[in-house]
């Protein structure tokens, strides 16, 4: 069975065009996809244009965009996307948001994450989820668990999640670990098998909403080969039709690993 991309073929500004235009067969491009990354960026921007307070650009996302973004991903048979929405920075944040943001994780995994779980989704937690309130903490992992057997794609939430951060840890345990090690035996593989990421494919695709051009210490290991997208539009504005113009734009890229 053929798994479709529905875009219309327009160059530069490709549109998603579920009603009229070509459709391009996944397996017609050069390029495969497995993975797709997001640096959820602009919420608090959307926020303040909309006259509203910070969390309202955070819940606006949890509510209402993340889950149709799963949807399009399971219906093009891509297996793993992430989402990186907490960073090791963000505990720096204004002490009311950052309370807003608490209550919000709670209320996504009280009722959303559930919901993703009747669809066959399998949570994943990157980060040290740890330093969250223990009752969120607690969540997390209880949903890691329930879902760990859903094959119809995995999500992954990072929590956080700071690239820096994640190798420091991943180094820390394996030395823990293996107390023997001499260096001869540090290997990029024994490295890897330590991160977070350990058993999901490195991103294809990194996408960063929100205007940035960087990607803030985000999947520094994991990264290196990715295509990078990057897009003015904000998080909260960005959905499954933007999702359609960054693969598109994914497609047409000749990808070459360095070679």
């Amino acid at each position: 069975m053929c798994t479709t991309l529905w875009l219309e073929n327009s160059g530069k500004g490709q549109k998603s065009s579920r009603d009229s235009g070509t459709i391009l067969p996944m397996n017609a491009s050069k390029n495969t996809i497995k993975h797709i990354a997001i640096i959820m960026d602009g919420n608090r921007r959307w926020a303040k244009k909309q006259g509203l307070g910070a969390i309202n650009g955070h819940q606006h996302v949890v509510d209402n965009i993340i889950e149709p973004l799963v949807d399009r991903c399971i219906e093009l048979g891509i297996k793993y996307l992430t989402f990186w929405a907490f960073s090791t920075e963000n505990w720096e944040r204004d002490k009311m948001e950052l309370e807003g943001m608490m209550q919000l994780f709670r209320h996504a995994f009280e009722r959303k994450v559930e919901d993703l779980h009747k669809k066959g989704v399998r949570l994943q937690i990157l980060g040290e989820i740890d330093k969250f309130p223990k009752d969120i903490a607690e969540q997390a992992r209880r949903w890691v668990e329930i879902s760990k057997n859903n094959t119809n794609i995995t999500a992954s939430f990072a929590l956080n999640y700071g690239g820096r951060d994640e190798i420091t840890r991943a180094i820390k345990k394996m030395v823990q670990l293996n107390p023997s090690l001499v260096a001869n035996q540090v290997t990029e593989q024994k490295i890897q098998s330590y991160l977070d990421t350990t058993d999901m494919p490195d991103p294809d695709l990194i996408i960063r909403p929100g205007g940035q051009l960087r990607l803030s210490g985000f999947m520094p290991w994991q990264g290196v080969y990715s295509e990078l997208y990057f897009t003015d539009v904000l998080m909260p504005e960005f959905t499954v039709a933007e999702l359609d113009k960054a693969l598109a734009d994914f497609t047409a890229r000749q990808r070459r690993f360095g070679k």
